[in-house]
């Protein structure tokens, strides 16, 4: 407010300045009022709220990121990402599956509460999530890519997702408005999709974007452009790739998940010796005839590489370490496909001026094995798939090239978004705000254990199981599993493991019947069974 104090007398100008100070106080009052209620305050017609883009993958496993130490591949992009923000070296998940994890990530909420125990199950939409609660309070929401959970999304603006997995040649998307199929790459299409989104959008309100790709998983298609990346490489083995499963619960024995003798050779190796076959055909039905020439020509010193040794590899060691790398190669490429897309994000918001007032993160739905214990996939709560990748990029606040071992969830990624757009966030929420930790802050009441629980049956001969995680230790029980000797009946069991992290950290032995460790499993289901209590699991 200006007011003109010329041609007055020092009385009336003492009473205008009063006057004056009293109006600023109600305005700044009013203001301060709406700052709380609402995400975002302008400035001159600028935006201050911090925009949020969700940059998620399926089954990256941070053992294939430079900035994480992998010694197996190159992400630049991502490395970059980590090297302008910090790096979380223990984001752990609640339940290592694709739909329970989204699902924990949109409501703040255990499986058990939010009622997406397993893949299969439908998403209630009706219930609170974070996107809503964002979109009430004035930011615009989009939802790209892969969804996963059997319902519409809701609380978004504008929404755009694969049905089911998807596919990664030529996919369909379904929409408010039906089913459209896009041509070309999968991981290429949603982030274009993404930054069409991003020009789009209403430029006066802050946005919140979720980019979610199904890159890398299963069956690992790479694109045209990464066809021959890797393939004079031979990528270095675990050292437990050929792990037996002895000296832990007999259930891990049972897993078929195995790389070797549970992979398939079309669907996982891409062996097609008669590219006309049904098989072939089937596997191709997606793909333009350019596409398919290309693959052919790509894989077919592969399929005769591996036709050739095939004959040799009788053993089940000789068959890991030979399907290893055929496996190995096309994960990594697609994860080469979700780098180059990042680095693409990136750039769009450092040339639109958006970088200093945009929050980047990157994290996938769980870890992978990359042949740890001889497996692929996820589920187990053993290190590679409990731990996921977790960068976060938050300008003016984080600072670069940090890192933290502080234990963290995808559990807690609503409330942090919430509480960067200035939302309460809500008393229901499990999770905490990852913001002290962002600021360098080192909380003395954050979080020494952590619950996790699975529940699928039957995919991978998996078994249910759940347990207590601390920075040394996993207490795991085993509860239920598939008999595949009597129908597939489903059974109950009673069989435990105990890790060492210190003494082992590559889990290859357990302690749970060792009597130098008795105080320290007594402990432990302590603890487990409080954290059951505090997160209202009444069952298994």
């Amino acid at each position: 407010m200006l007011i003109r104090l010329r041609d007055l007398d020092l009385k009336m100008r003492c009473k205008k300045v009063a006057l004056a100070l009293a109006v600023a106080g109600m305005v700044y009052g009013f203001l301060a009022d709406g700052l709380q209620a609402g995400p975002f305050e302008e400035e001159g017609g600028s935006q201050s709220k911090p925009n949020i883009v969700f940059i998620f993958s399926d089954d990256h496993a941070y053992q294939a990121i430079g900035a994480y130490g992998s010694q197996i591949n190159r992400t630049p992009n991502l490395d970059r990402l980590a090297s302008q923000g910090m790096r979380f070296d223990r984001c752990l998940v609640t339940n290592s599956i694709c739909g329970p994890a989204r699902a924990v990530i949109l409501t703040g909420k255990y499986s058990h509460l939010n009622g997406f125990r397993q893949n299969g199950d439908k998403f209630n939409g009706s219930q609170q999530t974070f996107p809503k609660l964002m979109r009430s309070a004035g930011y615009q929401t989009a939802v790209v890519g892969k969804w996963h959970l059997g319902s519409d999304p809701t609380g978004f603006d504008h929404w755009f997702v694969l049905p089911g997995q998807g596919n990664y040649y030529n996919p369909d998307f379904l929409t408010p408005n039906g089913r459209k199929q896009v041509s070309g790459y999968v991981t290429d299409v949603t982030t274009d999709h993404a930054l069409k989104w991003l020009d789009d959008r209403n430029q006066d309100k802050p946005f919140m974007l979720m980019l979610q790709h199904k890159a890398p998983h299963r069956a690992w298609l790479p694109s045209k452009d990464h066809l021959q990346t890797f393939e004079k490489e031979s990528i270095t083995e675990p050292s437990n790739l050929l792990d037996d499963y002895s000296g832990r619960a007999e259930v891990l024995a049972e897993n078929a998940m195995e790389v070797g003798k549970d992979m398939r050779p079309g669907f996982d190796l891409k062996l097609f010796p008669d590219p006309e076959s049904d098989q072939a055909k089937r596997f191709f039905r997606r793909f333009t005839p350019e596409q398919k020439s290309d693959w052919i020509a790509a894989y077919k010193n592969r399929n005769d590489h591996y036709l050739k040794y095939r004959e040799s590899a009788k053993t089940d060691e000789q068959k890991r370490r030979l399907h290893y790398q055929y496996y190995i190669k096309d994960y990594l490429r697609c994860i080469s496909s979700v780098d180059d897309n990042v680095g693409r994000v990136l750039d769009y918001l450092k040339q639109n001026s958006l970088e200093d007032n945009t929050i980047v993160i990157y994290s996938s739905d769980q870890g992978f094995y990359l042949g740890e214990h001889g497996w692929y996939d996820k589920r187990w709560i053993f290190e590679e798939s409990l731990r996921t990748p977790l960068i976060i990029r938050w300008p003016g606040l984080t600072e670069p090239g940090s890192h933290t071992s502080q234990i963290v969830s995808n559990l807690d990624f609503p409330e942090t978004f919430l509480d960067a757009a200035g939302i309460e966030i809500p008393a229901d929420m499990q999770g905490r705000s990852l913001k002290p930790i962002l600021a360098g802050q080192h909380p003395s009441d954050w979080r020494q254990s952590f619950y996790y629980h699975y529940y699928e049956l039957g995919t991978h001969n998996v078994a249910a199981h759940y347990g207590v995680v601390t920075e040394r230790y996993k207490l795991i029980h085993y509860y239920r599993k598939i008999d595949r000797e009597n129908g597939r009946a489903k059974v109950n069991i009673d069989q435990w493991d105990l890790m060492d992290r210190l003494k082992d950290p590559n889990e290859n032995m357990s302690f749970i019947n060792d009597p130098l460790y008795e105080e320290a499993r007594a402990e432990l289901k302590v603890e487990l069974q409080r954290l059951r209590d505090e997160l209202k699991v009444s069952s298994n």
